[in-house]
């Protein structure tokens, strides 16, 4: 898996002198997180308005029509992108140049194989009660969202007519699901129908809130609402008994799609052998590590509000002051502001679920992942002004790198002396470290159709250490959908999290002496939330990732249910 260059020995140490001139400067930010190409940029502009479906009725249209009366422009679009002669451009440029590329991609697959307006019921989730911890919300999403959690009530006037208008459109796109919902994808099919039901307890939640019981026109518009998605989920379970298809995408398609829209380097085979290869390390390392705590005392998770709400204040304090004080990536003022409202809160022990079990032991591990805060602060604060990096690339494809991050710092910072006082607690890196594993091997070969959700679910539960995610199913149901949902999604934690340590073998060879925690992840950051193999090409100058990508690139053919 490793990419070696070729260098002719008479230019090598010139070579060498140029890759670690080149290196330094994007190492250090001079040649990135600056704006790209004007022609670029408004190709992404005209490529984003394009994206967003026409209305009908003033939601988006998904109807199979659409999509085919608006076939043409979009290859107008792709087609001027590929028309750009590009190998003289700087290598942010190319690199920006490869996210409209993987875009469009994503565009291509979901119009020809995942379609999730016709096979995917959750889909049509219209109402978020939760902030996402990555730039996007996580799997497919329609365009018109209600983002009920930036509502503060009692509502004042603008926000209040705001929902109001909002609401009264949830009954349209209910009634357009209804006749865009022609796929034959079971498990999809039959665990959507979950989403729409909670989207309706939602719904009734918000009559209870402070001063809406008052407000006739907004009960109203609840109440249709409410009416409509309960007309829906009725309708769903009556089809439910006529679909009888597979969810998955294939094994040729989840390849197609992870190299061409998520540009990671890895095929459906690689990722097998790769989330075995760590579960098998991760469960191995923790009986290592049990062996050398034997004569410690166990860990004993806090029993009361008072006890957990200081554990983690302390972890939050101690996690933020190591990064500072050990020079491993410089931390900003806002860090400890994004952090504190994720800092959680007692839950009895029969009601937590697998991460929280962690938290209530050593909350460090949990909050090493929730440096998906520090990033989301970051762009809020200091937005990188390149227009293509400034926002959520689409279709999750910022997966690898967010959600691989946060899986690899948790281990990264563990190695680097954060449990030296607690070293009990670096059992929980491995059981972290062993149920994304677990949950990422059901998930891929549940793509690949070897096996249903449901026993994609039983390998994640199963090889999860000490059971952990026998304790509450809710979260395992929800996982393995999502990850169904959303291709190379459950598995970005671990391929994330090896490109990721491959970069920094890569840089650190590159920077030899020279190189630090610090300046590594003050790179990294600066590079914005794009794929890893597109980091790593600015990074170190090497693009031979993302050029095998574009040497195998084969046109989509393949049909799905």
């Amino acid at each position: 898996m490793f990419n070696f260059i070729k260098i002719s020995t008479s230019n090598l140490g010139f070579t060498l002198f140029l890759i670690g001139f080149f290196t330094f400067q994007s190492i250090n930010g001079q040649s990135t997180n600056k704006e790209t190409r004007s022609e670029l940029i408004q190709l992404f502009n005209d490529w984003r308005n394009f994206e967003s479906p026409p209305l009908v009725d003033g939601v988006p249209n998904y109807s199979q029509n659409s999509f085919d009366n608006r076939w043409g422009t979009f290859m107008l679009l792709k087609t001027k992108l590929e028309g750009f002669e590009k190998d003289d451009w700087s290598v942010q440029e190319q690199v920006d140049w490869y996210l409209l590329w993987a875009e469009m991609n994503g565009y291509i697959f979901n119009t020809k194989i995942l379609k999730p307006w016709q096979r995917d019921p959750a889909f049509y989730k219209s109402i978020w009660t939760y902030k996402s911890d990555v730039p996007a919300h996580e799997g497919p999403t329609n365009h018109f969202v209600i983002e009920l959690w930036q509502y503060n009530f009692p509502l004042n006037e603008e926000n209040r007519n705001n929902l109001i208008s909002s609401l009264t459109l949830i009954p349209k796109l209910n009634q357009q699901a209804q006749q865009n919902l022609t796929g034959n994808a079971k498990d999809l099919w039959i665990t959507g129908i979950r989403d729409i039901q909670n989207q309706a307890k939602v719904l009734e939640s918000i009559l209870s809130k402070p001063n809406v019981i008052g407000d006739s026109a907004l009960v109203t518009e609840i109440n249709k609402a409410l009416s409509s998605t309960n007309s829906f989920v009725n309708w769903l379970q009556k089809e439910a008994p006529k679909k009888n298809g597979p969810s998955g995408i294939g094994k040729e398609n989840y390849t197609w799609y992870q190299q061409n829209v998520h540009l990671v380097p890895l095929s459906w085979d690689d990722e097998v052998i790769l989330l075995k290869r760590e579960l098998a390390r991760a469960w191995s390392t923790l009986k290592l590590e049990e062996h050398r705590n034997l004569n410690l005392p166990k860990l004993t998770a806090a029993d009361s509000a008072d006890a957990y709400a200081l554990l983690a204040q302390n972890a939050a304090k101690e996690l933020i002051e190591f990064l500072d004080e050990n020079d491993i990536v410089t931390v900003k003022d806002y860090f400890s502001e994004a952090l504190k409202p994720h800092l959680g809160k007692y839950i009895p022990v029969e009601k937590r679920n697998f991460f929280w079990i962690t938290a209530h032991l050593d909350p460090k591990p949990l909050f090493s992942h929730f440096y998906h805060w520090f990033e989301l602060e970051r762009m809020k604060k200091e937005p990188n002004p390149n227009p293509l990096r400034k926002n959520a690339l689409l279709y999750n494809i910022f997966d690898s790198r967010s959600e691989g991050l946060a899986t690899a710092v948790e281990e990264m910072f563990m190695h680097a002396g954060l449990y030296d006082k607690n070293p009990k607690a670096r059992e929980i890196i491995y059981i972290l470290i062993a149920q994304r594993a677990a949950r990422g091997l059901g998930s891929l070969y549940a793509h690949a159709n070897i096996m249903s959700m449901e026993n994609a679910g039983k390998i994640h539960s199963e090889y999860t250490p000490r059971g952990w995610m026998k304790t509450e199913k809710e979260l395992l149901i929800f996982e393995q959908h999502l990850y169904l949902r959303q291709p190379g999604y459950g598995t970005s934690y671990i391929t994330g999290k090896y490109l990721i340590e491959e970069m920094m073998m890569d840089v650190a060879k590159q920077q030899n002496k020279n190189f630090t925690l610090k300046m590594f992840f003050d790179a990294l950051s600066a590079t914005g939330n794009i794929p890893v193999s597109l980091g790593r090409w600015e990074m170190t100058q090497d693009s031979s990732q993302i050029e095998n990508i574009r040497n195998s690139f084969r046109p989509l053919m393949a049909k799905t249910n």
